[in-house]
């Protein structure tokens, strides 16, 4: 079975997700300056809203590059042990997504051995800064010995599918020692023929459209624009591309 992610930042998507047949949401703020972590309440109202799908929690300090001073990174260890009790008593899977480099590009092994820590036992996804290391097959055992469940990648390519190759060649390499997670212009018109090129047997994508705020004619400059939602039209089609529906979906994928 392919697992089905997506990736939002909108509190209502985390339901529109689950009941359109997705196994797991990664969990943000700030989508459109790529990512930061989301607040309590937010990780609350998922947790509240879900009675199936699993959460992951991206836990980044600020939008720009991975490379952390000694202060962010005690910031996120902060923000992973303030989230992880919220756990208690959710009837899903809660983990973390995280990633710390060096200047160089390797992976900050420090850094993340400290992140993964604070995530006890909670699932933890590598996210795309693993796109940027120079060596893919020595960061992905890295990452494995640090007890990293996944990685979200896209053979360090701009999207998923020109990847493709350097996916298939990680899939080979991880085996069912470490997830691949593929994410990066992942669409219901291209999944299934990733999924066939790659191995992968996880997906990663944003399936958010943009709706008006308001109704032409605000008042206020404030009051009028665009937001992002997920759409459960996308998350559907996808979920059909690879070969299932909205009652295929299950528990699996959560850890």
């Amino acid at each position: 079975m392919t697992v089905v992610e997506i990736c939002l930042d909108d509190l209502a998507g985390v339901r529109i997700a689950e009941e359109a047949g997705a196994d797991r949401v990664e969990l943000c703020a700030a989508l459109s300056e790529g990512g930061i972590t989301p607040s309590v309440g937010t990780v609350v109202g998922a947790l509240r809203g879900a009675t199936r799908i699993g959460i992951q929690v991206l836990i980044r300090q600020r939008p720009g590059d991975f490379v952390y001073d000694e202060d962010e990174v005690q910031a996120m260890v902060d923000d992973i042990h303030s989230l992880r009790v919220l756990h208690h008593g959710a009837g899903v899977t809660l983990g973390f997504v995280v990633g710390a480099l060096r200047p160089d590009g390797r992976i900050d092994v420090d850094a993340t051995r400290r992140l993964v820590a604070a995530c006890g036992e909670a699932p933890v996804t590598f996210h795309k800064a693993f796109d940027q290391v120079p060596d893919r097959a020595e960061a992905l055992e890295r990452l494995l010995s640090l007890g990293v469940a996944r990685v979200l990648t896209s053979g360090g390519a701009a999207t998923a599918g020109e990847g493709a190759d350097a996916l298939a060649e990680l899939v080979a390499q991880a085996g069912d020692r470490i997830a691949v997670l593929a994410g990066g212009g992942v669409r219901p018109g291209n999944v299934a023929e990733l999924v066939s090129r790659t191995g992968v047997r996880e997906v990663h994508l944003r399936a958010q459209e943009s709706v008006a705020t308001v109704a032409a004619g605000a008042p206020t400059a404030y009051d009028a624009g665009t937001r992002a939602v997920t759409s459960a039209q996308v998350v559907r089609a996808v979920v059909a591309a690879v070969g299932r529906d909205e009652l295929d979906a299950s528990t699996e994928g959560a850890a």
